[in-house]
C-alpha cells in the first residue's frame, strides 16, 4: 500500500498513525509500505515514532503525545509493517520489493540508486522517474538485497503480465517466469473465467511451465474507497489472506518460495463463505498440471491410476493429484475415510513403486467440509521417473499416456544436459499426400524458465551432475524464417511435421505442443488421442487456404468440440508461402493474434 509519501496520494492531512489504525481496522495483520521509487513512507514514520520515544526518555511527552506513542505501540503489537518500495522499471513495469522489518532505510536506498532511480528524485514518491533499471535486472537486485520481489498489478497496463499486448512473447515470459520473482500481485484473483491471470500462470502452458504464486493488495493511494471511482480502493480493499505459522517476513517468504499453492486465497468478509481453493481447482478440472480421483482403492486399478498420474507429471511439470473428489464439478466431494491412515498408506506406495525416490508432499485437507487427499508432485530433476521400475508416464493435457520411445530419450537428454541431433526440415511438397500437407520444419520452443532457487534456496547448493557438451541444435530455416517475421505458434495442440511411407506403413514425425515433445515413427495405430485426430483430419480432410479465415499470416480452418472442450484447428503462412497447422488447439494455448479467432463460449 501507499501512504502521504506517494506524489498521487488522495487524501491530504492523513497522519502515519490513521494510516495504522485504518490498517488495524481492516484486520490486517501484515502490511507493507511501498510508495512510488522512495522509501519516504517508512523514513516518516519510523522518524515519528523515534520522536517520540526520545520525548518520553526525557520526560518531555505532552498528553496527546503520550496517547499517540501508546497507540504507536499498541498497533504495532498487532500489525506488522514491511518496508517497501514500487519501483518503476524500463518502459513503465512497476515492481514491489519487500523487506524484513528490520532493514535499514540506507540498505533500501542503496537499492533504488542502484536501480538508477537519481539521487534528486529519491524523496519525490513520483511513478515517472526517467530511465531506470530494466525489468530482470531489478529482480536480482531487490533479490540481492534480500527482498521479496513481487510484480506489482501484473495483469494492468503498468504489469509485467503485458495484458493486452500482442507483441512480445519472449519478453512476457521471461518477466513472469525469472528466478527471482516471488509472485505475481493481480486484481483478478477471484476471477473463475479461464482467461483470469491465475489460470493462464497455474503451470499448464509449456511456455510458462513455472506455476506462480499469485496475491492480491489493494494498491491504496487513500484510507478508504472512493465511492464515485470504486477502482480507486482504500487500506484493506483487497487484502490476500496466507496460513502461516507466525505473521513474520521469514513465513511470508517460505510460503511464496514453496510449492503449497494452497496456503494463499483472497480474503473475503466474515459474513462471505471463505475461498475455497479446492473448490476452485476442481471448477478448473482435470488438467495437464492436476488431476482428480473419487478413490484410492485397489479394486478396480485406482490407486494404479493415482500413481501414474504422480509420474506422468513428475516426467513433465509437476503438479497436484487430489483424492476423494471427482472432476465433476456437480455433486458434494466423497471425501477419504480414515484420512490419515491413508495418506501414511498412499506416501508408503508413492515409495514402494516409484523410481527414483521422488519427494512429494502428501497431506489432508478439507473442502465442504470432507477431508480429501492432496498430492503435490515436484518436477522431476531426476527424469525418467517410472512405476514399478518399467512404466514410464508422461502428462498431456488431462492424460498420463505411457511414453513412447522418443519421449523417453527427450526425458534422459533433458535430465543429463544433452542436446538431441535436430530433426532435419522436409523438403516442400508441391502436390502433397493428403496426410504430408503440413510438411513444415519443427518450430523453436521456449527454453523453459531457469530452475529457481525454491524455498531452499538460502542453502548450500547441492552439487551439480556432469554435463556433457553437445553442438546445440539450431532451429530449422522455417522456423527462423518466422522469428524473423514476429509469427508465433500457439501454445498448445500438436503438428504433423512430416510423413514417410516405409513398406506400405505411413510414419509420422508428430510435434506436441503441449510438452514440446517431437516424436518420431508415429503411426495410424500407436497415435494417442489427439495425435490421432490430426492423422484423420490431414487425411480426410487436407487444409485448403481458400477455405481458411484469415488475418494476415494467421488462420482459422476449422472449430469442433472435443472433451467437452472447444477445439481449434489453426493455420500459419510461412513467409516463404509454406503452411503449418496446428490441430486440436484449445483457448488455453491462443494467446496474441490468435485470440481473435475464439468463439464467444472461449472468451467468457
Amino acid at each position: 500500500m501507499h501512504t502521504p509519501a506517494s506524489a498521487d496520494w488522495q487524501e491530504p492531512g492523513v497522519s502515519y498513525l490513521q494510516w495504522l489504525q485504518k490498517a488495524e481496522s481492516r484486520g490486517l495483520d501484515i502490511v507493507a509500505i511501498t510508495d512510488h521509487n522512495t522509501v519516504e513512507g517508512i523514513a516518516r514514520l519510523r522518524a515519528e515514532i523515534e520522536r517520540l520515544t526520545w520525548l518520553e526518555a526525557n520526560d518531555r511527552l505532552r498528553p496527546q503525545e503520550r496517547r499517540d506513542l501508546d497507540e504507536y505501540r499498541r498497533i504495532g503489537d498487532k500489525v506488522l509493517v514491511l518496508p517497501g518500495v514500487e519501483f518503476t522499471a524500463t518502459f513503465g513495469f512497476h515492481i514491489l520489493a519487500i523487506f524484513p522489518p528490520e532493514t535499514l532505510l540506507r540498505a533500501m536506498e542503496l537499492l533504488l540508486l542502484r536501480l538508477n532511480v537519481p539521487v534528486d528524485r529519491l524523496t519525490d514518491g513520483s511513478t515517472e522517474i526517467g530511465a531506470s533499471t530494466d525489468v530482470l535486472t531489478a529482480y536480482r537486485l531487490i533479490h540481492e538485497a534480500g527482498g521479496l520481489v513481487v510484480a506489482a498489478h501484473a495483469n494492468t497496463t503498468h504489469g509485467v503480465g503485458m495484458r493486452g499486448v500482442n507483441f512480445g512473447g519472449q519478453t512476457k515470459i521471461a518477466f513472469t517466469q525469472d528466478q527471482y520473482l516471488d509472485a505475481l500481485e493481480v486484481t483478478d484473483l477471484e476471477d473463475p473465467g479461464r482467461r483470469s491471470t491465475a489460470r493462464f500462470f497455474d503451470g499448464s502452458k509449456p511456455e510458462y511451465p513455472r506455476r506462480m504464486h499469485c496475491i492480491q493488495g489493494s494498491d491504496a493511494h487513500r484510507l478508504t474507497r472512493d465511492l464515485k471511482e470504486k477502482t480507486r480502493m482504500g487500506i484493506g480493499d483487497r487484502a490476500t489472506e496466507i496460513l502461516l505459522p507466525e505473521p513474520s517476513f521469514e513465513a511470508l517468504r517460505d510460503v511464496l518460495e514453496g510449492d503449497d499453492f494452497s496456503r494463499t486465497r483472497p480474503s473475503r468478509p466474515l459474513a462471505e463463505t471463505p475461498y475455497d481453493h479446492i473448490q476452485a481447482a476442481r471448477d478448473q478440472g482435470d488438467t495437464i498440471v492436476q488431476s482428480f480421483h473419487e478413490s484410492m482403492s485397489r479394486q478396480g486399478g485406482r490407486m494404479h491410476k493415482v500413481l501414474c498420474d504422480v509420474v506422468a507429471m513428475a516426467n513433465t511439470q509437476g503438479g497436484t493429484v487430489y483424492v476423494g473428489l471427482s472432476v465433476a464439478k456437480k455433486g458434494e466431494p466423497r471425501g477419504v475415510e480414515n484420512p490419515a491412515e491413508n495418506a501414511t498408506l498412499l506416501k508408503r506406495e508413492i515409495e514402494r513403486h516409484i523410481t527414483p525416490p521422488l519427494d512429494t508432499n502428501v497431506s489432508v485437507v478439507e473442502t465442504a467440509g470432507v477431508p480429501v487427499l492432496r498430492i503435490i508432485v515436484p518436477k522431476g530433476t531426476e527424469k525418467p521417473y517410472a512405476m514399478d521400475q518399467t512404466r514410464i508416464y508422461v502428462r498431456a493435457e488431462t492424460d498420463s499416456t505411457e511414453a513412447v520411445r522418443d519421449e523417453i530419450v527427450n526425458l534422459v537428454l533433458a535430465t543429463h544436459a544433452l542436446t538431441p541431433a535436430p530433426v532435419a526440415a522436409p523438403a516442400p511438397v508441391v502436390t502433397p499426400e493428403p496426410v504430408a500437407e503440413p510438411a513444415a520444419a519443427e518450430p523453436t520452443v521456449p527454453a523453459p524458465a531457469k530452475p529457481r532457487a525454491s524455498r531452499s534456496r538460502r542453502a548450500p547448493a547441492h552439487k551439480a551432475a556432469p554435463v556433457v557438451e553437445a553442438e546445440p541444435e539450431m532451429p530449422a530455416e522455417a522456423e527462423l524464417e518466422s522469428e524473423e517475421a514476429g509469427l508465433t505458434a500457439p501454445a498448445l495442440g500438436v503438428e504433423i511435421v512430416s510423413m514417410e511411407e516405409r513398406k506400405g506403413i505411413k510414419y509420422f514425425t508428430i510435434r506436441d505442443l503441449r510438452n514440446g515433445n517431437t516424436v518420431q515413427n508415429v503411426t495410424q495405430t500407436s497415435a494417442r488421442k489427439l495425435w490421432s485426430y490430426a492423422i484423420n483430419q490431414a487425411a480426410t480432410k487436407p487444409v485448403d487456404p481458400t477455405g481458411v479465415t484469415w488475418s494476415g499470416s494467421y488462420g482459422l480452418w476449422q472449430v469442433a468440440k472435443r472433451a467437452r472442450r472447444l477445439r481449434y484447428d489453426l493455420v500459419l503462412r510461412e513467409p516463404d508461402g509454406n503452411i503449418r497447422i496446428f490441430y486440436g488447439v484449445t483457448s488455453d494455448g491462443m494467446s496474441g493474434p490468435w485470440v481473435q479467432f475464439l468463439l464467444e463460449e472461449d472468451r467468457a
